[in-house]
This record gives C-alpha cells, sequence and structure tokens, in this order.
C-alpha cells in the first residue's frame, strides 16, 4: 500500500502569485489611464477669459470657471487648458470701481490657490478702456503668436511680462487653443439692451470665438437666444450650462455690506478681504474691523 505524501503548502508561491497577479491588474489600470490621458490630449483645446470689473473679485467669479471646466470635461469633447480674469480700464467709470491696481492686486490674491486661473493685466495697461471684442482678440492672437513661435513670446512687440495670464505648456504642441468668453446670463441679456453693444461686436464674439454661459436654474437663457437673430445664426458657438449650486452674492452686494459697516467674511477669499480693510476700499467702516 501506497502511503499519500502530503506536501506542505508554499505560502512563499502562492504570495508570488498573488503579487504577480496584483501587479498584472495594475499594469492593465496604468495602461487604461495612460490611454485615456492619451485621449485627452487629442481633444481640442480651449481657455476662457472672463471680463468685467472685479470690483471686488468674489468666489462665484473664480466658480463660473470651474464650472464650465467641469461640463467641458464632463462632456469629454474639449481639454481646457487655462482661465484668464481680464478686469476692465479705469476710465469705464462705474460706480464703485477700485483702481486697476487695487483689482488687480484682488484678483491675484483671490487666484493664488488655483493652477489654471490667472489675472491679465493687459486691458488695464492700455490708454483707455477695451471693447470686450478687442480684448478677446487680443488675447487670442497672442496665444496663437506664442503656440506658434514655439513659445517665444506673443510675437507682437510686447514685454513679455504681460503675458503671466499665458496658460503653462501652450508650445507642448502646435494643436490651435480657441479661446471663449466666460460669462454670467447678464450678460447674454445684455446684448439685447440698446446701443450697449455694437451688433459687429456681438457677431465677431459669437461667430470667431464662443460664449460660455454660466445660468442660474430656473433662467430660461434660450429665450435671450431665440429673440436675437445674430445669437440664433450662431448658437452652436453658445455653450449654456446651468449652475445648480445658488451663489448670489455680487461684487455690488460686498460693496454694500462693507459700505454699512457690516460683515463679509466667508463671502470674500480672507486674503482678498484682508487687502480691503488694509487699503480701506468701498467705503470700509472701521466700526467692524473685529469681525470682519
Amino acid at each position: 500500500m501506497i502511503a499519500k505524501i502530503s506536501w506542505p503548502k508554499n505560502t512563499i508561491t502562492s504570495e508570488c502569485f498573488r503579487r504577480i497577479g496584483y501587479f498584472k491588474r495594475r499594469s492593465k489600470s496604468n495602461k487604461m489611464s495612460a490611454f485615456i490621458e492619451e485621449t485627452k490630449s487629442l481633444l481640442p483645446r480651449i481657455a476662457f477669459i472672463a471680463c468685467g470689473c472685479f470690483s471686488p473679485p468674489t468666489p462665484m467669479h473664480l466658480r463660473m470657471f470651474e464650472i464650465a471646466k467641469d461640463h467641458f470635461e464632463m462632456q469629454g469633447t474639449h481639454r481646457v487648458v487655462g482661465g484668464i480674469i481680464s478686469p476692465t480700464h479705469d476710465s469705464y467709470g462705474k460706480k464703485g470701481l477700485a483702481s486697476a491696481l487695487d483689482r488687480c492686486a484682488m484678483v491675484k490674491l483671490a487666484t493664488q490657490s488655483s493652477n489654471w486661473i490667472r489675472l491679465s493685466d493687459w486691458e488695464v495697461h492700455q490708454n483707455q478702456w477695451m471693447r470686450t471684442q478687442a480684448v478677446l482678440q487680443h488675447h487670442q492672437n497672442y496665444i496663437n503668436n506664442h503656440i506658434n513661435s514655439g513659445g517665444a513670446g506673443g510675437g507682437d512687440g510686447e514685454d513679455t511680462h504681460l503675458a503671466g495670464w499665458l496658460p503653462r505648456g501652450l508650445h507642448d504642441s502646435r494643436d490651435p487653443v480657441h479661446l471663449k468668453l466666460l460669462c454670467g446670463a447678464d450678460l447674454l441679456e445684455s446684448f439685447a439692451v440698446p446701443g450697449l453693444w455694437a451688433e459687429a461686436d456681438i457677431e465677431d464674439i459669437v461667430a470667431n470665438h464662443g460664449l460660455v454661459v454660466i445660468t442660474r436654474a430656473g433662467s430660461n437663457p434660450g429665450k435671450f437666444i431665440f429673440d436675437s437673430d445674430i445669437l440664433t445664426k450662431y448658437q452652436s458657438n453658445i455653450t449654456l450650462i446651468t449652475n445648480w449650486v445658488p451663489n448670489e452674492v455680487s461684487s455690488s452686494l460686498i460693496r454694500r455690506l462693507l459700505g454699512r459697516g457690516q460683515s463679509v467674511k466667508y463671502l470674500l477669499d480672507d486674503l482678498v478681504l484682508e487687502y480691503i480693510k488694509r487699503q480701506r476700499l468701498f467705503n470700509f467702516k472701521s466700526t467692524r474691523t473685529a469681525t470682519l
């Protein structure tokens, strides 16, 4: 009678096979991740620019960029490479408008935590107020020249220090970057105000650049597009994105509260608020210093 031999379980071998299986699975996962990243790199590149007063810049100004970026990335149609904030010139003359120096300083502070949203001070350095269409065209031309020159600057004779707003790594590819105007529904509605916009500017902005409009839940921006022949003609260049997390904190509300000596803590970035206090902007009242 032959005795049955029972071999001891080779735990080392079992562990080896277990680890080999793990690394095979991780290798497949890494390959898939690499494939996804490579696919993303082939998508058309876009960047956003927001124009306005930013007096002061609020969290919602920055949230618009994040909401827009999320939309395009979730749709899988474009790769967002940068965001630009361009404060208007001092000669715009709107009530409550802080100086360009102060507004640029506040935007820089507000965007410190972002690795893709940057300040452009080109507009405030001009001799006069610039039309939105001209601001868009300048930045688009600068991006185009920067890419075509292999990263050697904008190529339009300007000092390169003014181009700190350029998204990083643009010259890693010769693929174009399409600059779109990022705005709220109020700007879209302002197109209908008689005499406020030149029709040629509206057409150029929508036809050659495109709009990314962040709308409030329950609003009907499609009606404004329908009521405009120009917007209807180029509606394929208008992206409407609903903001499902309402934030009604506007710059004018901040100025009003500050002028009344009321607290705006948690409504603004702390660095921006500290700057306002230090520079005593917007009729800041010292009576609330302890709670602001």
